[in-house]
C-alpha cells in the first residue's frame, strides 16, 4: 500500500470488518488489529505514528473514563478488551474447578515464556514471570548473599520500594548503601562517571533504573553493566518502565538481572511482570519463598509463591500477542508523537521547563517531566485534576538532607489510546495555569505542601 493515508473504507476491507467488529461500540478484536497492521505494512513507524484514524482504531480497543483525561499512565495502565475478556474467560473457566483446571494451565504457561522471551530478546529459561517489578527485584535484592561491610551502589532515584528493600538489608545484614545523587536531566556519560567514582573495593552490587519512574532518566545500562562486570559486581536493573514502552533486547543489556512490571507498558492484565535472569547467574540469587535444592539453576524457582493467579497469567499470552499485533515499533513511534507534540507546543513559552531529555529520538518516549516556574508542582497538578479533569503526579526532589538537586514538576504519560484531542487539551491547560496562575493550598485551607500521590 503507499505511504499516503488510507480511507475508513479500506480498513474495514482490509480487515475483513463484515463479522469481525468485536462489540457494538465498535472495539477492534486482535484479528482486525493484524489486518490494520497489514494495511500499514509499507509504512514507517514514523509515518504511522501520525495516522489519526490507524490509531484511533486502536483506541476504540479499550474501556476508559473518557471523562477524564488520563496522563498518568506511568502508574497502571488499562489492558487491551481482547486481554481483559481473557482474563475473565479464564476466571471462569479455572473456577468451575481448580483443582482440575489450575494444574493443566500451569503447565501451559511455558508457552507463554518462550513467547515473551523470544520477542523480547532472552533464552526461556532466563525468564520467571511474576506478579511485578517490586516482586522480581526483591527477589534479587533479598537473594543475593551479602556480608557485613558489603557495598551497593544505587541512586536517589531508584523506586522507593527497591530503596527501601536495600535499607532493610542494612538493617538485617549490616550491608552499607551508597545512593548517588545526580541532576535532571543529566547525560549517559556523566551517570557512568558518578557510578565509577563511587564504587569501591566492598562494592558488590549496583543497582539502577533502565529509565527512572521520576523523570524518565534514561541509564546507560550496557556500559554500566560492563562496568560493573570489569569490577565483579553484579548488576540489578529496574525496568519498570521500559519494557514494552520502546524497543531493545534483554540480552543486548548485559546486566545480570532485570525486573519488570507487565501491567505498565505491555498492558498486561495487573499482576503480570517478569525478571529476566542472565543464565550463569541464576545459582547466585536464592529465590523469595523456598524451592528444593534440585532447582538451583532453575529460572522457575523464582516463581515459586505457592497458589499462582492462573487467570491472570494465562492473559498474559493475550497482552503480548496484542503489542505484536500493533507492533514494537510503531508502538513507540506514536509514544514518541504524543510526548513530542505536547512538549514542542510548551517549551516555547520561557517559564516552562522540561526535565526530561528529549533531544533525540532514542531519549523521547512516553514519560516526561515539566513544570512551571513559580508554580508548585502539587498545586499545579491539582489545578489540571480539579479544573480540567487531568491526571497527573507531582514530583518532588531534593528534600533535605538526602539530596542536594532539587526539583519539582509533573510526570505526564499518555499511551497509545490517548487521543490528540486529550494531548491538546492539557496543552492548553497548561497555558492556562501559566497566564492565569493556579490556587495554592494555602489559599484552599490545606498544609502548604501537600500533594497528590
Amino acid at each position: 500500500m503507499s505511504s499516503k493515508k488510507w480511507s475508513r473504507r479500506s480498513f474495514l476491507r482490509a480487515a475483513g470488518a463484515t463479522g469481525t467488529i468485536a462489540s457494538a461500540a465498535g472495539g477492534l478484536n486482535l484479528e482486525r488489529v493484524l489486518a490494520a497492521g497489514q494495511s500499514v505494512a509499507g509504512r514507517s513507524p514514523e509515518d504511522v505514528a501520525q495516522d489519526p484514524f490507524y490509531w484511533r482504531e486502536i483506541q476504540m480497543d479499550f474501556e476508559l473514563d473518557r471523562t477524564i483525561i488520563n496522563l498518568n499512565n506511568g502508574f497502571t495502565c488499562p489492558t487491551s478488551r481482547v486481554a481483559l475478556e481473557s482474563e475473565i474467560r479464564f476466571l471462569h473457566i479455572i473456577n468451575m474447578s481448580p483443582i482440575f483446571y489450575q494444574g493443566g494451565y500451569a503447565d501451559r504457561v511455558q508457552t507463554i515464556r518462550l513467547r515473551m522471551a523470544a520477542e523480547f530478546g532472552c533464552e526461556p529459561e532466563e525468564l520467571a514471570l511474576t506478579r511485578g517489578a517490586s516482586e522480581s527485584l526483591q527477589i534479587v535484592q533479598n537473594g543475593i548473599d551479602l556480608k557485613p561491610g558489603d557495598e551497593v551502589v544505587t541512586t536517589e532515584q531508584d523506586y522507593p520500594r527497591m530503596l527501601t528493600t536495600w535499607d532493610q538489608r542494612m538493617r538485617r545484614d549490616g550491608i552499607k548503601v551508597h545512593r548517588i545523587q545526580f541532576p535532571v536531566p543529566t547525560t549517559a556519560d556523566d551517570l557512568v562517571h558518578r557510578f565509577e567514582k563511587a564504587i569501591t573495593p566492598q562494592t558488590k552490587v549496583m543497582h539502577f533504573c533502565h529509565m527512572t519512574n521520576l523523570t524518565a532518566q534514561l541509564f546507560p545500562v550496557q556500559r554500566l553493566a560492563r562496568l560493573a562486570r570489569s569490577k565483579g559486581i553484579v548488576t540489578i536493573v529496574d525496568g519498570a518502565h521500559a519494557l514494552g514502552q520502546f524497543p531493545f533486547k534483554l540480552r543486548d543489556l548485559e546486566c545480570d538481572a532485570y525486573g519488570v512490571s507487565l501491567h505498565k507498558w505491555l498492558l498486561a492484565p495487573i499482576g503480570n511482570g517478569c525478571l529476566y535472569v542472565r543464565k550463569e547467574m541464576i545459582p547466585r540469587f536464592w529465590p523469595l519463598q523456598a524451592a528444593p535444592e534440585a532447582q538451583d539453576d532453575d529460572i522457575r524457582k523464582f516463581e515459586a509463591i505457592g497458589t499462582h493467579p492462573w487467570a491472570i497469567r494465562v492473559a498474559l499470552g493475550e497482552a503480548l500477542a496484542y503489542h505484536q499485533a500493533i507492533g514494537g515499533d510503531r508502538k513507540a513511534a506514536r509514544l514518541r508523537y504524543l510526548t513530542l507534540r505536547w512538549a514542542n507546543a510548551l517549551k516555547v513559552h520561557p517559564r516552562i521547563k522540561i526535565l526530561t531529555d528529549l533531544s533525540e529520538p532514542a531519549q523521547a518516549w512516553a514519560v516526561a517531566a515539566v513544570n512551571i516556574e513559580g508554580i508548585p508542582a502539587g498545586d499545579l497538578c491539582r489545578f489540571l485534576n480539579e479544573k480540567h479533569h487531568i491526571i497527573t503526579t507531582p514530583l518532588i526532589g531534593g528534600a533535605p538532607p538526602n539530596q542536594v538537586y532539587d526539583y519539582q514538576a509533573i510526570r505526564v504519560s499518555p499511551n497509545i489510546y490517548t487521543t490528540l484531542e486529550e494531548i491538546d487539551t492539557f496543552v492548553a491547560a497548561m497555558e492556562d495555569a501559566l497566564k492565569n496562575g493556579v490556587p495554592t493550598q494555602a489559599s484552599l485551607g490545606g498544609a502548604q505542601g501537600e500533594v497528590y500521590t
